[in-house]
């Protein structure tokens, strides 16, 4: 995708222009994004996926047994018919992964990381249906896909804006209305992270948010010492050789603090280690449960399968990546890692981007052995899988 070419899904802004002015900065209104757009699923099939116990879905009830009452599913089918008629929602989360033409809406924002897309979350709200003032730490594209909603964003917020007292839904205690617009299909806001944003439905209507993984710095640094630390052997430690006499045995030093912050440094600027953890992290899947390969593959076998015409696809729970180390490449699946000899980079470059593999499109790679044994790896991983399966 040329950076330097005017989106439609951004109002006509190029990619460049959208991630110097917009991204993480300010939102961005755009009238028709996808123009002429119809929602791939409706609202019953929606509420299908709700019931299925490995999809993540909640119902926000504005006036139900308390104020803002949170229901988590799977929900039981009879549950939507005892609803309110006004005022509550529907959230699924991951639809992406459950509907392949709504994991395709993804293709529109390639001008991004495909890292760093966490999923597509649905929403149905029947008319009044919020969620309430909020703040998400993290970028958000809404599209309107069915109905009209009415969007008013607010001010920024932080860890100490106040809350209203609940124990599931951060609600702001506080919310200063900015600006105000009601979006229609096909229409789409942009939010940065941490701006206060509330919608409520002007009739039955339904919104995808296109979310964004955005670690903590305490998330960082709790998973990648948690990951360094399998490297590291007992003996690594605190130490203080030419150390000078203690005027007060009592006091600690600064010189000892030196000696810690090179003890950390030594460690935690290792490229390597940092790269393959980042890479691990985030391509973890969300349903893990959900990225399973078959116990035995051979790789004779799955050879004959795609000269047979056999095709793989990915699996729609997986997350796949790849980076470059010196001469080498290293690809991530699925919270998983692994180098390569950087004479596959072609073929990581179409694992990652392809809908399919088949024999004509791996050609040479078939007759690859590093390039079959990764294939093969895949697919016992459960990254890759036979369309037919």
């Amino acid at each position: 995708m040329n950076s330097d070419t005017p989106l439609q899904l951004l109002g006509g802004l190029t990619a460049r222009e959208f991630l110097r002015d917009y991204w993480q900065k300010k939102p961005l209104l755009i009238r028709q994004a996808i123009p002429d757009f119809e929602s791939p699923i409706d609202a019953d099939e929606l509420a299908g996926l709700a019931l299925e116990e490995e999809v993540e879905s909640r119902l926000v009830i504005e006036h139900g047994e308390r104020p803002w009452e949170l229901r988590r599913g799977p929900f039981a089918e009879d549950e939507f018919s005892k609803l309110p008629e006004k005022e509550w929602t529907l959230l699924v989360q991951a639809v992406d992964q459950f509907v392949p033409e709504v994991s395709e809406l993804l293709e529109n924002f390639r001008f991004l990381p495909s890292w760093r897309v966490d999923d597509v979350m649905i929403s149905f709200a029947a008319p009044g249906g919020s969620v309430g003032p909020h703040f998400d730490n993290y970028d958000v594209f809404l599209l309107q896909g069915h109905g009209k909603r009415n969007w008013k964003i607010g001010q920024m917020c932080d860890s100490e804006s106040p809350l209203l007292q609940h124990a599931d839904l951060r609600i702001l205690a506080e919310f200063h209305e900015t600006e105000e617009w009601v979006l229609e299909p096909g229409d789409m806001l942009y939010l940065p992270p941490r701006l206060a944003h509330c919608g409520v439905a002007v009739d039955n209507c339904m919104t995808y948010s296109v979310g964004f993984r955005a670690p903590s710095a305490a998330e960082v640094l709790t998973h990648f010492t948690d990951f360094l630390s399998q490297f590291l052997t007992d003996e690594e430690r605190y130490t203080d050789a030419d150390a000078k006499p203690a005027v007060d045995p009592h006091q600690i030093q600064h010189d000892a603090l030196d000696r810690l912050k090179s003890l950390l440094a030594e460690h935690m600027s290792d490229e390597r280690l940092l790269l393959t953890w980042f890479g691990q992290y985030m391509t973890e899947p969300r349903y893990p449960e959900l990225v399973v390969g078959p116990e035995d593959v051979e790789e004779e076998d799955f050879l004959a399968a795609l000269q047979d015409g056999a095709v793989l696809i990915r699996n729609p729970s997986a997350r796949l990546a790849w980076s470059e180390v010196d001469d080498d490449l290293l690809l991530f699946a699925s919270g998983q890692s692994r180098y390569l000899p950087g004479k596959l980079r072609e073929l990581l470059k179409l694992i990652c981007a392809a809908d399919a593999l088949h024999a004509d499109n791996l050609g040479q790679w078939l007759s690859d052995e590093d390039g079959r044994s990764l294939l093969c790896e895949l697919v016992k991983q459960g990254s890759l899988g036979f369309a037919d399966e």
